[in-house]
């Protein structure tokens, strides 16, 4: 047996223009608002956020990817309907019939996807409701304020405005508060947490056109820290570490000394421009700024560490010579059998061998890695210069220049520690 399918009636066979007739489109005017001459008529509004595409920190701006919808109802459109049911259309009658005209503030590109056709919808109720829909991409200014980056939060706001209408014709609102505004789930940014959507909603004023009502899609977004502890807080600290490795070396070990400090200012250098150019050119101090230049301090002042040791060094060895010079037996010893002492002797084993009287002869051993240190004769006794030298203790650092490195050893690496619990428990 054959089966009999009973099909419903297809309005587009009827007679060309049912569906303007149906609406009354070419019967009114609709270059006007609904109501036009009386109350402002009210359009509810909401938005679905589809992506944020992207955030830009040079040009300080965002782009996202929404569905913008409008409600309000227009009795120019009702029509008869036995079953209440909607119609539906495309992008094609939205240019017959009078649509709000909301735009974005400070917008600086935005556009309609036109992929395959309009991304636009109109639905019509029999009452006169109408919902449109617009799939729209648009990139929007975002004041960002760097002074704590990148341990910083942002909050950027997409504004909505009626261009045209003030808020005694036309009045915008977020149709069910906080509801209105949607986010996908799966909304994700790189550098960027989203901690936070909601609306907001106020007037704004023009001093030549009147008041607007405007609407407000705020987000808040944190920045991840990881990417730049890894690109740019562990190298700079390295590098600062590195710098220290100087006060291990010998310092007659003239050019490894002075190649790892250069090595170590160039590579902060390098650190520092590096994240400068992907930022934009704030006249206010950043606190990676802060890190990175306090860490720039750290290695220069390390060079400047090695150049005082070199010249102290200089300059007592050129005193010695003098001494030698003027009085070439002070010590009784002549110079084929000078007195070798280890480097790590103190100031006060040095000055008791001062003792020593002309007869008396030191082997000569041992003569590598040893510090020639010329004895004088004096009228004081030991104690004596031992009380001298106890007081003095700048001289003392100045005679004996591996002291500048033994402290350095501490000094450094102390005030950068503590700096850095500064710096984090500040910012973090």
């Amino acid at each position: 047996s054959s089966h009999i399918y009973k099909r419903n009636h297809d309005v587009t066979k009827t007679r060309k223009g049912k569906t303007e007739q149906l609406l009354r489109v070419d019967d009114h005017d609709f270059t006007m608002r609904p109501a036009f001459g009386g109350p402002a008529i009210p359009v509810g509004v909401d938005v679905q956020v589809e992506s944020l595409d992207s955030i830009s920190e040079v040009d300080m701006d965002f782009t996202m990817t929404l569905y913008l919808r409008h409600y309000w109802r227009d009795e120019r459109l009702s029509f008869p309907s036995t079953t209440n049911n909607s119609m539906t259309f495309d992008g094609r009658l939205v240019k017959k019939i009078w649509v709000p005209d909301v735009f974005f503030v400070h917008s600086k590109r935005s556009f309609i996807h036109d992929t395959t056709t309009d991304n636009i919808m109109l639905r019509v109720f029999p009452d006169g409701h109408v919902l449109y829909s617009v799939r729209i991409t648009v990139t929007a200014m975002c004041n960002m304020d760097f002074s704590r980056f990148p341990l910083d939060s942002q909050t950027c706001s997409l504004e909505l405005e009626s261009y045209a209408y003030t808020d005694e014709d036309l009045m915008l609102y977020w149709k069910n508060g906080n509801e209105s505004l949607k986010t996908d789930e799966k909304i994700s940014l790189s550098q960027f947490l989203i901690q936070k959507f909601h609306t907001t909603s106020r007037l704004a004023f023009y001093s030549s056109t009147g008041w607007y009502n405007r609407l407000y899609i705020n987000f808040t977004l944190r920045r991840h820290i990881f990417f730049f502890l890894l690109q740019t807080y562990f190298p700079a600290t390295l590098m600062v570490m590195l710098s220290w490795v100087s006060f291990w070396i010998d310092r007659r070990a003239v050019p490894a000394r002075v190649s790892l400090g250069i090595t170590t200012v160039l590579t902060m250098s390098t650190i520092i421009t590096g994240v400068n150019a992907s930022m934009p050119r704030v006249s206010y101090i950043k606190a990676v700024d802060i890190y990175l230049w306090v860490s720039f301090v750290f290695v220069f002042l390390s060079v400047l560490e090695y150049a005082a040791v070199n010249y102290l060094t200089t300059v007592q060895e050129r005193k010695e010579r003098k001494l030698r010079e003027r009085f070439p037996c002070t010590c009784g010893i002549s110079h084929s059998k000078t007195m070798m002492l280890d480097g790590n002797y103190s100031e006060s084993d040095a000055n008791s061998l001062a003792g020593y009287t002309r007869n008396q002869m030191v082997p000569e051993e041992e003569k590598q890695e040893k510090t020639v240190v010329h004895l004088a004769m004096s009228n004081e006794s030991n104690s004596s210069r031992k009380r001298g030298l106890k007081g003095h203790v700048g001289l003392r650092i100045i005679q004996n220049t591996h002291a500048i490195d033994k402290y350095s050893r501490l000094i450094f690496p102390g005030t950068y520690i503590f700096f850095n619990l500064i710096y984090w428990s500040v910012f973090s």
